[in-house]
Parts: structure tokens; sequence; C-alpha cells
């Protein structure tokens, strides 16, 4: 995980953002599944703090991305015990009905029923796994959420100490209005700043162009 921020980005009300490990070009089929427990951590989140009925359609493209995660570990990448390694389903193209009816031609009834049942069970799994894990680390939950509120965007040595249960050093370039906008590192008063003086940006909220959208 390389940086979590609640600005909106997008649609996005807030992105989480992972860099590749190295040059993988491909996964296993346990980091396929944590991913999955992964997108459905701000969900859960929702509703263990607030309860069912109170979760909001925040977490619409996650479950979207989770749902095509696990459809393909079925009907592409072969991790069904029940199906087993064969393809089900060519690569993502363009969509339309002709080929949604020719696709669905070559399958049939009873192969797309198990395929369902399959891919639900994947995300059922991962889904229950997602919320033990939010259950049994509460506590950096909240951290989490406190430290969010206060400094927006955290990067990977923040995320580092909550999971180390520690204190969480302000980012890099991080400014704390409170303490430091009349006085200078020694403790000098410094002139206020002239309202109509435009503020630095924060280098702690710059995303790299690099990392594109979540």
């Amino acid at each position: 995980m390389h940086k979590v921020t609640i600005i909106p980005r997008g649609r996005a009300l807030g992105v989480t953002f992972f860099l590749p490990e190295g040059d993988a070009i491909s996964a296993s089929r346990q980091k396929l599944e944590s991913q999955i427990s992964t997108l459905y951590g701000g969900r859960l989140a929702e509703e263990i703090i607030y309860g069912v009925e109170h979760v909001s359609t925040g977490a619409s493209n996650d479950i979207k991305v989770a749902t095509n995660l696990a459809r393909n570990m079925v009907t592409q990448w072969g991790f069904s015990d029940k199906l087993g390694p064969l393809l089900y389903a060519e690569e993502e193209g363009e969509v339309f009905l002709g080929r949604s009816v020719a696709k669905a031609k070559h399958m049939s009834d009873e192969t797309a029923r198990i395929i369902d049942q399959e891919v639900k069970a994947l995300i059922e799994r991962n889904y229950a796994r997602a919320r033990q894990i939010l259950n049994d680390n509460m506590d950096i939950l909240h951290s989490m959420k406190d430290a969010l509120m206060k400094y927006e965007t955290i990067d990977a040595p923040q995320i580092d100490d909550l999971m180390a249960r520690r204190e969480v050093r302000p980012p890099a370039g991080w400014e704390d209005p409170g303490a430091s906008n009349n006085s200078d590192n020694n403790g000098t008063p410094r002139a206020p700043r002239p309202v109509d003086e435009p503020r630095t940006p924060n280098p702690g909220n710059t995303m790299s162009e690099q990392l594109g959208d979540k």
C-alpha cells in the first residue's frame, strides 16, 4: 500500500493507491483473493461502524472490480476446483449485444450456473475474511480514521506506523497550521500571511502522475 487519501478524486470520495511489487506480470491465487478482501474493506467498515441500514453506495466501483476479478479467476485463470483449468470466456473487449449472445451460445445453462456459484463462493469467502480482519483490528481502523481526518493523506511510513500500532508520524512536508502558522522553526513570531497570498501546495497531498486511477 503506497498512499491513502480522503481527498476526492474524480467520482471517488477517497482513494487507496498500491504500487506494483517489482516486475511481476502474474499473480497467485492467494494474492488475487487478498485483493478481493481488500476491495470490500471500505464497505465493511461502513457496515460495522454505522450498521447495515446505513451502508452507502460509495463502494460501487470496488464491488464491480471485485466481481470482475472473481469471475476472471473462475472463467479465465482456472482457479475453480469444480470447473478446472479451462477457459470459459474470452478476454473482455468492446461489449455489444450480438457478441454477448454469441458468447452465451458456447456455454450450457448448467455451466453458467456453476460459474455463478463459484464466483459467489469466492466473493462470500473473502468478504467474510475481510470482516474478520476488521473485527480483529478495530483499533487500527479507528487510528487510521483519526490520521486521515488530521492529515487527509497518509503515505507508506504512516501506514507502517498504524500497522505496528505506533503513534502516527506526520507525512513528509506536512505543517501543523495551529503550531506553525505564526512562528518560524525557532519559535520567533512571523508576520501573518496576507489574505490574498496563495498558499504553497502541500507536497504530501500531491499524487504521482504515474499512479493513475485505482
